[in-house]
């Protein structure tokens, strides 16, 4: 293998050193510059939505590369993805085009180039995501193969679809040129494809607080879905003259509702507005070539006689089920009601409560006679729920030995606890453990709430062994720096805990998420 250098200047152990960030402002103009004498195909611009990388070596440039929109129309990639034109006209933003990747001219390090396209394809959906709004699940790029074979794309994990035919979009249509390049694609995201092709958007792509349901995951019409549970209510219609019937009106109804319509209008539109595949989803009646829906007329003069209570208990039961069966988190709560302390009763209404961290979802309030007593009303909270295969999430109170026996022997689930001094040993244990004992963190930064949090999160298996704790595979250890916005009155925090779940299934970064959800819990 020939020695890496750039210029006469050798290089070594590059790929620790190697750094992939966005360019600066300032730094663009010197960008284009480059780009447009040393590619092959010069450089005008790029179309749509764009970033601009540089790949360096101690602050020197080794690499450009140019990501934009990607292409309108591409045979083997549509056919690939199985997506319609409609999903395609409203998902082709979350594909991303390397239209230009230049390896410098004095720069010579096998490699580089597969090193440099990794390295960039890690970080490009967060990066698109922070600027422009939403995320991009899929990369592609074309190479001309009488030029390249695709060897540093094929070398970073890329999978090449074919040739396209030879034709090129100008302001009046296609033309043919006569010159077939080689698609390469990437997907950013596990099984990005698939959820490009699916009925329904995900949530996770579009942000909405609103719309974190995962339509295509629930159980809208099969058996024991949604519509199933609803044929259960009393329609209060009158026979004559019905064309939709009430489990059908309601399925619609209550998609709309979690998809965040909230006035009949809204909800009418919103459901006129599902394509063929997605009325498929919610079980609506095939009529001739397409799916037949109620209007809002219908919709609204259903809802506004339907008993609300029964309609309430069918939709929490069900979704709640829903939730967990797709590995939903149950975070416990306790809270004191508010007011609930006068008349006759000295002492406020206390509540244990089950809640969903996604989407916040209270589950089987339980009245207990103050906080001491929410250890035994645990067990009567989660005895009727099918919890098999969740995490539940718990603080200090009920970090108790019956608590994970129960968790994991009978309802089959998982549990992340929180230490604090009230299990003296099990604290004492944690706190005495060396930084080697750990492994390396997951550090996060947010700002937010006039404030600047920088989290550490570090696990370690060196206790797992000697604590006398019911199924405990990991500690954690969370150290929070927190200052105000411009940097002062600083202050830290550290917080420990347990989990039951092996570093496979609960790294630092997944503690870190687990433990965020429950208390973001506590302000909701």
């Amino acid at each position: 293998m020939k020695p890496a250098h750039i210029g006469k200047k050798p290089v070594t152990d590059w790929a620790a050193h190697l750094v992939i960030r966005l360019v600066r402002p300032e730094e663009r103009t010197r960008w284009r510059t480059l780009m447009a004498q040393h590619h092959y195909l010069g450089f005008r611009g790029m179309v749509g939505e764009a970033l601009m990388y540089v790949a360096c070596l101690d602050e020197e440039w080794v690499a450009l590369l140019g990501w934009a929109a990607a292409a309108w129309m591409c045979r083997p990639r549509d056919q690939w993805i199985g997506w319609t034109r409609s999903q395609q006209w409203e998902r082709l933003r979350f594909v991303t085009n390397n239209v230009r990747f230049l390896i410098l001219p004095e720069v010579h390090i096998p490699h580089l180039a597969s090193k440099t396209l990794a390295l960039n394809t890690r970080r490009l959906s967060e990066d698109w995501r922070a600027v422009y709004g939403h995320p991009v699940v899929l990369a592609e790029t074309f190479v001309d193969p009488a030029r390249f074979a695709g060897t540093a794309y094929r070398a970073a994990g890329w999978l090449r679809l074919g040739e396209t035919r030879g034709f090129a979009r100008t302001k009046t249509g296609y033309v043919r040129h006569g010159h077939p390049k080689t698609l390469w694609v990437r997907p950013l995201e596990p099984q990005s494809p698939a959820q490009l092709a699916a009925p329904f958007l995900s949530p996770a792509w579009t942000g909405g607080a609103l719309t974190m349901i995962d339509f295509d995951a629930l159980n809208w019409a099969g058996p024991r879905g949604l519509r199933d549970r609803l044929k259960t209510l009393i329609d209060p219609r009158h026979r004559r003259g019905i064309r939709h019937s009430v489990d059908q009106i309601l399925v619609l109804a209550l998609g709309a509702v979690m998809a965040g319509q909230r006035t009949f209008v809204g909800m009418g539109d919103w459901i006129r507005d599902l394509r063929p595949e997605q009325r498929a989803v919610f079980g609506c009646p095939r009529w001739g070539e397409t799916f037949k829906v109620p209007s809002e007329p219908t919709v609204r003069r259903l809802l506004q006689n339907l008993d609300a209570d029964a309609l309430d208990t069918v939709l929490n039961q069900w979704l709640t089920e829903e939730e967990l069966r797709l590995g939903e988190v149950l975070a416990r709560d306790g809270k004191s009601l508010r007011g609930s302390a006068h008349g006759a009763r000295k002492r406020p209404v206390h509540l244990l409560s089950g809640l969903l961290h996604r989407t916040g979802q209270v589950v089987g309030p339980v009245d207990v006679d103050g906080k001491t007593n929410e250890i035994p009303q645990l067990k009567v909270l989660l005895d009727p729920l099918d919890i098999a295969g969740a995490i539940v999430t718990v603080d200090a109170l009920h970090t108790q030995t019956e608590t994970a026996r129960y968790v994991v022997e009978d309802k089959h689930a998982h549990y992340v606890m929180e230490v604090k001094k009230n299990q003296p040993s099990l604290y004492e244990a944690i706190q005495t453990l060396d930084e080697d004992d750990f492994s390396d963190a997951d550090r996060t930064i947010e700002k937010g709430h006039s404030r600047i949090e920088t989290r550490r999160v570090r696990t370690s298996l060196v206790l797992t062994a000697s604590l006398e704790w019911p199924h405990v595979r990991q500690v954690f250890r969370i150290d929070r720096h927190v200052t105000d916005l411009n940097g002062e009155n600083p202050r830290d925090e550290t917080a420990f805990g347990i989990t039951d779940l092996d570093p496979n299934h609960a790294d630092a970064q997944r503690i870190g998420t687990l433990v965020r959800g429950h208390w973001g819990i506590e302000t909701r």
